[in-house]
Formats: structure tokens, C-alpha cells, sequence
């Protein structure tokens, strides 16, 4: 029997038995990781796991029980325990599954997974590439390690109203840290890569190279005193702004009014040229998808346009609440509701280099690692723990640690300027972020 039809039967059992409506989600998943330290391996680990997650609706009242096994024999019990639990939760108004699905979308265009499993030994070749290279950067003294590692999940969601769509992954994992220096004056840095497809992974010996690199350039790092300043960020860590954002545009958050950005639709809150996108369609995206956690199809989404906002992230309760239409953006795992999620999302390139982005900074701070979560999403308000070089004089000068960068997120995304280096890497990508006036607190 197909998942899809095992499922759907799931969904039948539960309409039988006194479910207004019911959906069910499968999720069969199997990984494969390994860790090594100075050449030698120190943990292989393969795993296996089915997931399986009942939601059922008895009027407006909800609720969801999950299993670790998809065997029909335990369908009826499964059932049971969520009518009983639904027919004793408060109602919610919004609650309910879409009445009027979409057909299942074709899955191919997507290129999502690789036929390749690697063994352990392919895993550990490329762990030790990186880590060698790393080692051989003049000043790294000392490694924390490589890890590498491949994954592939299929999922599989039923619904009463007659939806029934499925699709499989997998994801391939490289990461390295390295140490610099000695005794109380070590430094570390890192850098990574994940893909959907192994033959897309950057070389593992440029991976360990450049977090060489980074380790030994920041080696004794100042504390600058406080000030006003320019900041910018690396690509990696600039994409959290965007995170920011997305976090500030869940449709939940807007719901309850707990954003700072609950009032901002279709009002300016960046400069011009600013550009934001939800791509699930992405080939071989890292977060793409046919469908979201309802059964909605997804579709390509211009969040932010010259400045704008333009859409919030919806799924179907939210939307319902907010009077809107959703917008394929619900997430869900097989033990709680949905929730609206973005998927490939993205800040587009601006037109200057990053050379040219900072060149006119007399003195500023070059991010390249965050500290803490201090985002205040009700006000706005930022604060976070950041390392990084100064820029003086247009230039990347001296490491920087110890230091809080602060600000507005209002303020911050008005005063926004991007670079042209965007690369997709991670899932929520930007390339390099300039945000002017902000304060740095140091000595």
C-alpha cells in the first residue's frame, strides 16, 4: 500500500468515527552522519525514523496526536485518542482544513533528490579534506573537528477534502571549525554547506581553507570604544536581518498584533530598490516544496518590492483571521498545527560590489559573527553580541570582539543597502548588508 493510500485510509477511519474533518501527515526519514577530529573518526551514526501525525476536527474544536509507527492495526486507537482529546480543547473560530484543495502538484521540476546515498567512507574523505585544509593554514593550531553528512525524508499529507500529495528530499552536509593561536589568545571560526545534492558541494578543501583563514584573522582582536557607525554585514550573518523580517510578517504574529510591522502593508519600510522573495520553487532549493503543510500549492511570493511590503506569510488560519487568502506558506511537523513559515527566502542583489558598498565609510564595523537573539518583536527593537574587523577608511582593518551592535529594526531596514554577492547557501541568504547609524557599544 502507497503512503498516499495508507493515509487516506488513516483520514477515512477518523471521519468514521465522528471527525468532521481530519488530515494526516507521514513523514519516513533516514540520515547518516559522521564527526572526526585531527584525521581520526569519532562518530558514525545512521538513523531511521517514521513519523506519523493525525489532526482531527470535531466542529471547531482541534486536535492532534502523533505515532511512531504507521502500521493500520493501531489506526483505530490512534483515532480514538483524538476525538477524545478534540471533544475537550476550546473551539477555535479559524480552525479547519481547506474545504477546496488543489490537485497534487507534479513534483519533478523541483530536482529535489539525489539518487546517491554515500557511504561512510565517502562521508569521512570528505570530513578530512576539510579539516586538513584547515590545518594547513599557516596559523591554525588546533581543530574542533569536520562533520559530514547526508540525509533523505519523504512526505506524505492526506486530507478529507480529498487532497493526497507526496514528495522526497535529501541533503548533503559539510562543516569545519578551526582554532587559532595559543592559550588564552585562541581564536575560532567556522564555515559550512548544505545541498540537496551531493555533486553540488563546494570542495572541502576550500570550505577548510577559508575557515583557516578566518580563524587566524582574528586573532587579537581589540574592543573598540563606543560609538555611532556604519555597520556591515557578511553574507552570513546578514541573512538574519531578513530572518528578522520574516519573523516580523508571520502571519500568526500579525494576527495576535504582536509585530512591529502589524500596520505596514503596502507601506514603504525600505529604501528604494529593496527587494525580498519567497522562492519554494527553487530547483534544488534547500527549503523548496510543492505543497505546504494544508495541501496549499506554493508559488513564488514578492514579499518586499522597490521598498514595499507586499505580503505577510499566511497559512490558512491565520489568513482566516486576517480576512486575506492564503499563501501556501504553512509549515507543520507530525506533532503540532501549522504554522506560517517562509521557504527559499532571499534579499536580491543591489548593483554596488562589496569593496564599493564600504568604500565611503571613514570608519565603521564588518560583522561576521552574532552573539544572542536581542530582537524585541513587538518594538523592534535590536541588540546582539557581534565580532568582526573594523573598516577604516574604506577598508577591512583590525579584528573587533566583545562589542553589541544596536539599533531599531524600523530604522535599520529604512537605512539598508545591499551588495551585488548574493549566493545561495543556506536556506534565508542576502548578500553583503550595509546599515548606516547604528550604535556600537564597546570600551
Amino acid at each position: 500500500m502507497t503512503d498516499g493510500a495508507l493515509l487516506s485510509e488513516l483520514v477515512a477511519a477518523a471521519r468514521a468515527a465522528g471527525a468532521d474533518e481530519a488530515d494526516a501527515l507521514l513523514v519516513r526519514s533516514a540520515s547518516l552522519s559522521v564527526q572526526i577530529r585531527l584525521g581520526e573518526a569519532e562518530h558514525v551514526e545512521r538513523a531511521e525514523a517514521r513519523d506519523l501525525g493525525l489532526r482531527v476536527f470535531v466542529g471547531r474544536r482541534a486536535a492532534i496526536v502523533s505515532a511512531g509507527s504507521a502500521d493500520p492495526a493501531g489506526f483505530p486507537d490512534l483515532v480514538a485518542r483524538a476525538l477524545a482529546m478534540a471533544r475537550v480543547v476550546p473551539e477555535d473560530p479559524y480552525a479547519g482544513i481547506d474545504p477546496m484543495p488543489s490537485s497534487p502538484p507534479d513534483t519533478a521540476f523541483l530536482d529535489l533528490l539525489d539518487p546517491e546515498e554515500p557511504d561512510p567512507e565517502r562521508l569521512i574523505a570528505r570530513a578530512v579534506a576539510a579539516e586538513a585544509a584547515a590545518l594547513a593554514v599557516p596559523g591554525v593550531t588546533n581543530s574542533e573537528g569536520a562533520e559530514a553528512g547526508w540525509s533523505r525524508s519523504e512526505v506524505t499529507l492526506a486530507t478529507s477534502a480529498g487532497f493526497v500529495g507526496g514528495y522526497a528530499r535529501s541533503g548533503h552536509s559539510l562543516s569545519v571549525t578551526a582554532l587559532a593561536g595559543r592559550g588564552t589568545g585562541m581564536e575560532r571560526d567556522y564555515d559550512y554547506v548544505s545541498t540537496v545534492f551531493g555533486a553540488d558541494l563546494e570542495d572541502g578543501a576550500a570550505l577548510g581553507r577559508r575557515a583557516g583563514e578566518r580563524a587566524v584573522a582574528r586573532l587579537n582582536p581589540r574592543r573598540p570604544k563606543t560609538a555611532r557607525l556604519p555597520v556591515v554585514y557578511d553574507p552570513r550573518v546578514a541573512a538574519s536581518l531578513v530572518g528578522h523580517l520574516a519573523a516580523a510578517i508571520n502571519g500568526a504574529s500579525i494576527a495576535r498584533g504582536t509585530s512591529f510591522l502589524k500596520d505596514r502593508l503596502d507601506q514603504k519600510i525600505f529604501g528604494a530598490g529593496i527587494a525580498i522573495h519567497d522562492d519554494p520553487h527553487r530547483r534544488r532549493g534547500l527549503r523548496s516544496r510543492p505543497f505546504d503543510g494544508e495541501g496549499q500549492r506554493t508559488a513564488p511570493l514578492t514579499l518586499v518590492e522597490d521598498g514595499v511590503l507586499r505580503a505577510f506569510l499566511l497559512d490558512l488560519r491565520s489568513a482566516r483571521q486576517l480576512g486575506m487568502s492564503p499563501n501556501g506558506h504553512a509549515a507543520r511537523g507530525t506533532g503540532g498545527p501549522p504554522g506560517p513559515a517562509p521557504s527559499n527566502l532571499y534579499l536580491a542583489p543591489g548593483k554596488p560590489s562589496p569593496a564599493a558598498l564600504m568604500a565611503d565609510i571613514k570608519e565603521g564595523i564588518f560583522v561576521t559573527e552574532l552573539i544572542g537573539m536581542g530582537v524585541n518583536g513587538i518594538t523592534g527593537d535590536y541588540s546582539r553580541g557581534a565580532s568582526g574587523f573594523m573598516i577604516r577608511d574604506g577598508g577591512i582593518a583590525e579584528p573587533v570582539a566583545e562589542i553589541t551592535i544596536a539599533g531599531n529594526l524600523i530604522e535599520m531596514f529604512a537605512n539598508l543597502a545591499a551588495a551585488d554577492d548574493l549566493v545561495f547557501r543556506r536556506g534565508t541568504d542576502a548578500p553583503t548588508l550595509r546599515v548606516d547609524g547604528m550604535t556600537m557599544a564597546g570600551a
